[in-house]
């Protein structure tokens, strides 16, 4: 059994993150052995592979829809690229997450709106 620890949503990045989302969504998930881990989810019709909804599209791009996130792109310059990116759930019931990516400040989002500002994750998850 895994040794869990509090960490601050806005801090969960990687598998933890990954990890997070899938407690949020309700999803079956296990964490990999292996060096980085890896979480991954075993549903039916599906199997068993890796979930990564922080940095795959597929499946972190749906969740923005679902979830109706408003996404706001940041830039330290005038007409660079973003810096950062902010994700704001339609209700607005739950503070906007950053992140590096939208991709990061979207998961980061629906987890505080889920689950909460801080969120019980397992330690080995935590090393990134």
């Amino acid at each position: 059994m895994s040794e869990f620890v509090i960490v601050k949503t806005q801090d969960l990045v990687g598998a933890a993150l990954d990890w997070a989302v899938a407690q949020a969504e309700g999803l079956p998930a296990l964490i990999y052995p292996t060096e980085p881990h890896y979480v991954y989810i075993d549903l039916p019709g599906r199997g068993c592979g890796p979930y990564m909804p922080s940095h795959a599209w597929f499946e972190g791009g749906s969740l923005i829809e679902k979830y109706a996130l408003t996404l706001t792109p940041f830039s330290m310059e005038f007409s660079g690229p973003p810096h950062y990116w902010t994700a704001q759930p339609w209700d607005e019931r739950t503070l906007p997450a950053d992140g590096p990516t939208a991709l990061i400040a979207a998961c980061r989002a629906i987890v505080a709106s889920v689950l909460g500002e801080t969120v019980s994750v397992p330690k080995e998850l935590c090393h990134e």
